[in-house]
């Protein structure tokens, strides 16, 4: 801390000193002619016509040699060399150039040239500071090997990357790599949906009833209306509101909140993907789902396998398919359970089993909520390779249809991949009877205990109650599919400012 004090106060008189030479350090505008990556690349060209070009960027390398400099400019897309010389600015110019710092913004002017190495290099006949960066950036380990340059991840405290990104991305090109990429695969998702007729929408993030998922939401009071309210946990039942309405295909892209943990794969501020189509079912969201999925791998790696961790994912499709009994049939444990089996696996047998594993379910006990509860325990962790998981218990969910063959079960699918769950699907429930009357064994669960059962939303009722076509719907978790194609091992490192506890700052 008291080094950092001391750099500060080091550049605070620099600032001082800048401002009595008569110059702005922060001054309102730089017109650049190009961007570091053009002038690289079309380096040859311009130093072939003597072209006069204007960049403006950061300064994150800077090496002096008496009255002269070799520095680095990075922007938005990439960094470049430039070179500094007192008897090509002027000495006026040169004094002030030698009061600024690593992180400081520069606005150059001159021509492309290149070294006695070959490397294209902005040689300036003219500068001025756009910003004067009164704290130090953490300083990355610049290593060459064989001829390369390679630049160490400048920030390893990981508490410092999540709270400070902006020092985080100022000084990592790999970090701020993965939010270029994330930015890529939004658009493809959209652009897909767009091709395919889907509408794309915006629904309230202030909700009067949540609903759409089993989750806790957060709450919040209107002053004016003398009204709580709630953060949206899912954009569910106001996207198939617009399905009554007659827009047969939508879409939303947007933040969602739920009261919950934090953990590798969860954070309480999240982006989802959701999107419903009439006159589809379950079926057709897999393979939505699964195109989806295939065609942003390629998007961004112009492959449909990519590495995760110690993985090779591999999203081409068919993916695999399984129903959850299945899955535990073949994944749980050494004995196969067989759900389907009763009278080989009464209650009283998945009780006892429930007990042994120290496995809690939410509210009072239901064969059902066992199975999903049993999975997600011993089956998620080892669903690598992409796969759909389907046919989940009728009481896992309150919004689906029953399944058409398997009485006790709906048609609604989750896919996994890497361990964890990336989306959810169902053949949507449009019978607003049954929905009634789920809603009600819903408010039972929640007198019963279980704080996330789904809440009685009146007007959802009303609007199934005018006709609502038969229709598939998808929810699709952004984050977690960035985390997947960008190779990052929590949702920290894809979310820019992921939620943190408060912390004092000085």
């Amino acid at each position: 801390m008291e080094d950092l004090n001391e750099q500060r106060k080091a550049r605070l008189d620099k600032l001082t000193r800048l401002r009595e030479l008569g110059v702005n350090p922060y001054p309102y505008r730089f017109t650049a002619t190009h961007d570091a990556r053009t002038l690289h690349d079309e380096a040859d060209a311009l130093i072939a016509s003597g072209t006069a070009v204007a960049l403006a960027g950061r300064v994150v390398a800077l090496r002096r040699q008496g009255k002269a400099a070799f520095g680095h400019v990075r922007d938005s897309f990439a960094r470049l060399q430039f070179y500094i010389r007192q008897d090509e600015v002027g000495e006026a110019a040169f004094e002030v150039f030698n009061l600024l710092d690593l992180g400081d913004f520069l606005g150059l002017r001159g021509t492309m040239m290149r070294t006695k190495t070959g490397e294209p290099t902005f040689r300036v006949n003219a500068c001025e500071p756009l910003a004067k960066a009164l704290r130090p950036l953490p300083v990355p380990k610049v290593e060459e090997k064989d001829g390369q340059r390679i630049v160490h991840d400048a920030v390893h405290d990981k508490e410092f990357r999540y709270r400070q990104r902006y020092a985080d991305l100022a000084t990592s090109d790999t970090v701020a790599q993965v939010f270029r990429d994330r930015s890529r695969i939004i658009q493809c998702m959209r652009e897909y949906l767009l091709e395919q007729d889907f509408l794309e929408v915006e629904t309230p993030t202030l909700q009067v009833v949540y609903g759409g998922a089993a989750a806790t939401p957060f709450t919040t009071h209107h002053k004016a209306l003398d009204l709580p309210l709630y953060l949206r946990i899912a954009t569910e039942l106001f996207l198939k509101r617009l399905v009554v309405g007659g827009f047969d295909r939508v879409f939303e892209i947007g933040k969602d909140f739920r009261n919950e943990g934090i953990d590798r794969s969860h954070n309480p501020e999240f982006t989802m993907l959701e999107f419903y189509e009439a006159y589809a079912d379950y079926t057709d969201m897999m393979a939505r789902f699964e195109e989806l999925y295939e065609r942003c791998a390629l998007a961004l790696h112009g492959t449909t396998q990519f590495p995760f961790g110690e993985h090779t994912i591999d999203v081409a499709r068919p993916w695999k398919r399984m129903t959850m009994t299945q899955a535990i049939k073949e994944l749980a444990f050494a004995e196969p359970i067989d759900f389907d089996d009763r009278e080989s696996y009464p209650d009283e047998t998945i009780r006892q089993l429930l007990a042994d594993h120290n496995i809690e379910l939410p509210g009072p006990y239901s064969r059902g909520l066992a199975e999903a509860a049993i999975f997600e325990e011993f089956c998620e962790p080892k669903l690598v390779q992409p796969v759909f998981i389907t046919d989940f218990p009728a009481e896992t969910t309150p919004l689906c249809k029953d399944h058409r063959t398997r009485p006790g079960y709906v048609e609604r699918f989750e896919p996994y991949i890497a361990g964890f769950e990336i989306g959810n699907a169902y053949s949507e429930l449009n019978d607003p009877l049954i929905q009634q009357a789920h809603f009600e064994e819903q408010l039972a669960r929640r007198k019963g205990g279980d704080l996330e059962a789904h809440p009685y939303d009146a007007d959802f009722l009303r609007a199934m109650e005018y006709g609502m076509p038969p229709m598939g719907g998808v929810g699709l978790g952004v984050d977690r599919m960035v985390m997947l194609l960008t190779n990052q091992p929590s949702i920290r490192d894809v979310i820019f400012f992921p939620t943190m506890r408060p912390e004092h700052t000085d």
